[in-house]
């Protein structure tokens, strides 16, 4: 008998290759390679030189320099939120460590995936107060999906393909990896292919299908629905689904802070943003709604101010994939757990049309008394003014925009209508100052090809300022856009409308931001007067080599409307400021003096 053998090239292909001998940090670092890591925004230190060391060796994963950690994770969040993919950063232990401590917390919040590296003192040195020493797993436990302190150099790889799957999975978020300098240093086996088990953490996707069918039968039924859309929609990628349920049944669709995109806000359906400096009708929609059916929404307080008076009338269809979510503030009648994008494709063919008519005829009517308006007059700039132009003149680009924590986040949430998703990047439940430099830095290496836009508070840009030192080292070409109204001015309005104009730490002494970016190797703008506005934006917005700053020189004055004030309800919404005469139009209870923050 023959034997017949394989050709030994075929042989050879069955044949793993065999596990090379590598020092662990450069492990570490294919291993960011492999998960997909194009981008890292850090700052080097003693305990993550053995990662430094590494990243020498991989250039084409492109390193950002920052100059705080805290812009290192921001960067991060903004790349992921304009991507879609998660963002990475990476600090030394001790100070660098706790500097990601903000970022993680704002991640958490807004469900954003974020992957944090972070060098550790050695082994032998743990627990003994050693230099830069600092339990930075035991600090970011409250404010991180999860985290790991790898001791072990052989379960690095691993470990970062599970901190990669956790962040990005169910209800996104950041995770930390803390490794100490010392098993960095290691000499291990390392396999390029290996395969990894499926990590034990498998979040839900399709919903209960009996709670599926009889969710579709309440909307069927609905007299005056509302699709309450939040953040969860365009973190599950559920937009699509959005519009074709909203467009099928012809329901309203309102949209949260962090949910601006997930529905074209120049759609005839939207009713813009909802909750405290929302839209008038789209918070008298949801007063009088009698079916909320919420989507990756959270309830929390900024939209429904008084908890136990929040939409009275109203039945809850509540989809979202963290079911610790739901029933959490607001009692849910249909609890739909999964992800929203798969839920809301297994609903969408059980739907029926509900008869929307006269819900439609008296939110048209809601919107033609209270729109949004602003009242430009004369040459000093209102910031309502200033972001509207901006929008008005950048709309056919359909930007990216990054905007910081305060009253211009509020305008500019109310003035630029968001048409795409991940095109609105703020920081939302933690309301962090600072975000939107680092954050637009981000969102650019995220997206070279679109058009960047950070709107900034004076306030809020002097925290982060030294991130503008990485966009001009980069030659990225962010448009950074300060509303500068020389205070804190979300603080001032508090304080005038419910402290009794007692201003106290509010007012601030600022630089002058146009010659502060000159100095940086930026091009700086200013501008104080209305009629001037349009051609200062026409030079920032042609400029391609290099990061630009406008300096918008603002009403110090001017206060953010609608609002309803924080614990209240929307028989407290004040439409318009009434100091604007005869023009202000106000609810019979406006202007009700109310607790503070």
């Amino acid at each position: 008998m023959t034997l017949t053998m394989n050709p030994p090239t075929l042989a050879l292909k069955e044949i793993p290759r065999a596990p090379r001998r590598i020092r662990a940090a450069n492990a570490l670092v294919e291993s960011l390679k492999r998960e997909g890591v194009t981008h890292i925004f850090g700052m080097p230190g003693g305990a993550s030189l053995p990662i430094y060391d590494a990243f020498y060796d991989f250039p084409e994963i492109k390193h950002l320099l920052m100059r705080h950690e805290q812009s290192a994770i921001h960067a991060a969040a903004g790349f992921a939120r304009a991507s879609g993919r998660a963002g990475f950063c990476t600090a030394t232990s001790g100070p660098g460590a706790t500097n990601l401590v903000t970022g993680l917390a704002d991640a958490i919040l807004d469900s954003t995936p974020v992957v944090a590296v972070t060098g550790q003192i050695v082994t032998t040195w743990i627990g003994k107060d050693g230099f830069q020493e600092a339990d930075i797993i035991g600090i970011t436990l409250p404010v991180t999906k999860h985290n790991w302190l790898v001791m072990n150099a052989d379960e690095i790889s691993a470990t970062i393909h599970d901190a990669f799957y956790t962040a990005t999975r169910g209800r996104q978020g950041p995770v930390l990896v803390d490794i100490p300098r010392d098993v960095l240093q290691k000499e291990i086996d390392f396999d390029a292919d290996a395969l990894f088990p499926t990590p034990r953490y498998q979040p839900p996707r399709h919903a209960d299908m009996q709670m599926l069918a009889r969710a579709a039968d309440a909307i069927g039924k609905s007299k005056r629905p509302l699709l309450y859309v939040g953040g969860g929609a365009i973190s599950s990628d559920a937009w699509r689904e959005v519009r074709t349920l909203a467009e099928k049944t012809r329901v309203p669709v309102t949209t949260t802070l962090m949910g601006k995109g997930a529905f074209p806000e120049s759609h005839p359906q939207s009713v813009g943003m909802l909750g405290m400096h929302g839209t008038a009708y789209a918070n008298y929609a949801m007063h009088e709604t009698d079916l909320i059916i919420a989507v990756g929404a959270r309830f929390d307080d900024r939209v429904t101010g008084k908890l136990a008076a929040f939409a009275p009338h109203a039945k809850v269809i509540h989809i979202d994939v963290d079911a610790a979510e739901i029933h959490k503030n607001r009692k849910a009648d249909f609890p739909l757990l999964g992800d929203a994008k798969t839920v809301l494709a297994d609903l969408i063919p059980l739907v029926a049309a509900p008869e929307t008519e006269a819900w439609w005829k008296q939110i048209n009517e809601w919107r033609a008394k209270y729109p949004l308006r602003h009242h430009q007059a004369g040459d000093v700039i209102k910031p309502q003014f200033a972001i509207d132009v901006l929008y008005q003149m950048t709309k056919a680009q359909n930007p990216i925009v990054t905007v910081d924590v305060g009253q211009h986040q509020m305008w500019a949430a109310q003035f630029f209508k968001s048409e795409e998703p991940r095109t609105f990047i703020t920081s939302g439940g933690l309301g962090t100052m600072g975000y939107s430099l680092p954050a637009a830095l981000g969102a650019q290496c995220a997206r070279p090809d679109r058009l960047v836009l950070g709107i900034c508070g004076d306030g809020c840009f002097q925290m982060t300022m030294q991130a503008l030192i990485t966009a001009v080292e980069e030659k990225m070409p962010l448009k950074i856009f300060i509303i500068n109204n020389g205070s804190l001015g979300m603080v001032r309005q508090w304080q005038e409308l419910f402290y009794k104009e007692r201003y106290h730490s509010v007012h601030l002494t600022n630089p002058d931001f146009a010659q502060v970016a000159k100095a940086f190797g930026a091009v700086g703008l200013s501008v104080s007067r209305s009629a001037e506005i349009e051609a200062v934006y026409r030079r920032a917005l042609a400029v391609k080599d290099g990061p630009v700053v406008v300096d918008v020189h603002c009403d110090p004055t001017e206060n953010c409307f609608p609002m309803i004030p924080s614990g209240t309800t929307i028989h407290d919404m004040v439409i318009e400021d009434p100091r604007y005469g005869e023009s202000g139009r106000r609810t019979p209870d406006a202007g009700r003096r109310t607790a503070g923050l």
